[in-house]
C-alpha cells in the first residue's frame, strides 16, 4: 500500500505530512515508558509484513497489520508505523522519504479511528463479540486504508481515477485476510495476555 515518490501533488503531501505529524505527536505523548517495547514489537511486525507485496501501478498491495497496531498501540500506531516506514525507505529505498507522511497518515489513521469504533467490542467478556470485533477492526482499517490510497490519487490528478479503482479492488482480498489475522491475534492475546488489551466487563 506504499505510494511511490514523485507520483502524488505537493498539497496532497503537505496535507499528508501535517496530519502525520500531528498523529505522531499526540502518539509519542501518550507513549509511556513501559510501552516502549510494546510499540517496537508492533513496529517490527509492520515492518516485516508490509515487505510482502505485490506491485500495483504506483502502489502495492501488502499485510499492514493497522487493525492490531489501533487496537494495541491506540495513537501510538503513529510513531510505531512512522519508524518501520523511515527504516524501509531510508535501508531499501521502499516507498521513499518525501511520501512518508502521506504513508503514515494513510496507514495509522485507520488504525486509531477502528480502534475508537471496535476497542469496547474487542475488550469486553463476550468471546464471540470480541472475536467478530477484532475481525472488523482488522478489515475496516485496511478498507479506510485503501480509501485513502484512492483518494490521494485522485485528488493528485483525475487521470489516476482507474488506478485509484484499482488499488482499490485490490485490497477487498485484503481486507479479509487482516481481518482474519487480526481475530486469531486478539483472540490469542485474551487468553494468554488480556492486560495488553486491557479487558474489561460488557
Amino acid at each position: 500500500m506504499h505510494i511511490s515518490e514523485g507520483v502524488l501533488s505537493a498539497p496532497v503531501l503537505a496535507c499528508g505530512a501535517l496530519v502525520a505529524a500531528g498523529g505522531i505527536a499526540v502518539g509519542l505523548k501518550r507513549t509511556r515508558e513501559e510501552d516502549i517495547p510494546r510499540v517496537a514489537l508492533l513496529s517490527s511486525a509492520f515492518f516485516v509484513a508490509s515487505f510482502v507485496h505485490v506491485p500495483i501501478g504506483p502502489s502495492s498491495v501488502h499485510l499492514i497489520l493497522n487493525g492490531i497496531n489501533g487496537l494495541i498501540l491506540g495513537w501510538a500506531a503513529f510513531p510505531s508505523i512512522f519508524v518501520a516506514l523511515l527504516l524501509q525507505a531510508v535501508m531499501f529505498q521502499y516507498g521513499g522519504i518525501t511520501v512518508i507522511g502521506v504513508n503514515t497518515m494513510m496507514m495509522a489513521l485507520p488504525a486509531v479511528l477502528c480502534r475508537y469504533v471496535f476497542y469496547r467490542l474487542v475488550t469486553g467478556k463476550n468471546e464471540r463479540k470480541a472475536y467478530i470485533g477484532a475481525f472488523l477492526c482488522g478489515a475496516s482499517s485496511v478498507a479506510f486504508s485503501g480509501i485513502l490510497v484512492a483518494g490521494f490519487l485522485f485528488f493528485t490528478d483525475e487521470s489516476f481515477f482507474n488506478t485509484a479503482a484499482l488499488v482499490l479492488a485490490a485490497h477487498l482480498p485484503v481486507m479479509i485476510i487482516e481481518g482474519v489475522i487480526t481475530a486469531v491475534c486478539i483472540g490469542f492475546i485474551r487468553k494468554v495476555k488480556p492486560s495488553l488489551l486491557g479487558v474489561v466487563d460488557d
